[in-house]
């Protein structure tokens, strides 16, 4: 599939209130139902960046997973995020990514660097495993908010991805920096780079400003939200594109071999 239609979802988010949520979202992406092939949600978006693990986590097979595998089916389409999850054998919570097809095929993702700054890591567990969805011919890699800032973690090794996915809860305080990293993660990377980010308060009295956006693999913003506004908009990656870039400035094949551990 050459083309593919993504969509970014900005919006607040009800803290540490599920069924608000969950409708919220739900009515917000029957805009997209015909008009796109994969919605990007922003992190957590269905508590908001909480640290009341025990009380919030639930399962891959919960109330929030079970929601947007009825949105992928009734709107035809893909839906990313991240979503606060309890491990069904170990107990163990953490900052899950999702990716749910149409199809019913589902990806996760736990998050790898946990927001020291915000004490994630007393509360989850740190992902170890890098995850490379397969989707309509498109192979996408998805990351979590703070792990923006790890370049490292994020490197596109021999073009094994085509588009970085980044759900956040971003503050406003710091949105230069975000400004900053993703088109520096599309540009090392040779890449698309989708960054979601929520708008609003969170009950940290925390300010988001949003500013989701899609960049392209020379970092131009090929799509982009209004700060603070919620926001449904939807562009269009080709493939074409990327592949004649990567083939014309073929940096790529002079990275650095390397191993993490």
């Amino acid at each position: 599939m050459n083309e593919l239609r993504i969509s970014l979802v900005q919006a607040g988010i009800f803290w540490e209130d599920k069924e608000r949520n969950i409708e919220h979202y739900g009515n917000l992406l029957k805009k997209l139902s015909g008009e796109s092939d994969l919605a990007v949600l922003p992190e957590m978006f269905s508590t908001g960046f909480s640290m009341q693990a025990s009380h919030l986590a639930e399962t891959n097979k919960g109330t929030t997973i079970q929601a947007i595998h009825a949105w992928t089916k009734e709107y035809d389409l893909a839906v990313c995020g991240s979503f606060l999850a309890k491990d069904d054998d170990s107990g163990r919570i953490y900052n899950r990514g999702f990716f749910i097809e149409p199809d019913g095929n589902e990806s996760f993702y736990d998050k790898r660097h946990l927001f020291r700054m915000g004490l994630e890591q007393h509360h989850f567990t740190a992902g170890d495993r890098q995850v490379i969805i397969l989707y309509k011919g498109w192979n996408f890699r998805l990351i979590i908010c703070y792990d923006l800032r790890f370049p490292v973690w994020a490197r596109n090794r021999k073009n094994e991805y085509d588009v970085l996915i980044c759900p956040a809860n971003w503050p406003a305080v710091r949105l230069q920096v975000w400004q900053t990293l993703l088109p520096a993660r599309a540009l090392e990377n040779l890449c698309y780079v989708c960054g979601v980010n929520r708008i609003g308060k969170d009950g940290q009295e925390t300010e988001h400003q949003g500013d989701s956006v899609l960049i392209d693999f020379k970092g131009n913003r090929i799509l982009e939200t209004i700060l603070n506004e919620e926001s449904v908009v939807t562009g269009i990656l080709r493939k074409d594109q990327l592949n004649h870039f990567r083939e014309r400035f073929p940096a790529w094949m002079d990275a650095d071999e390397f191993e993490i551990r």
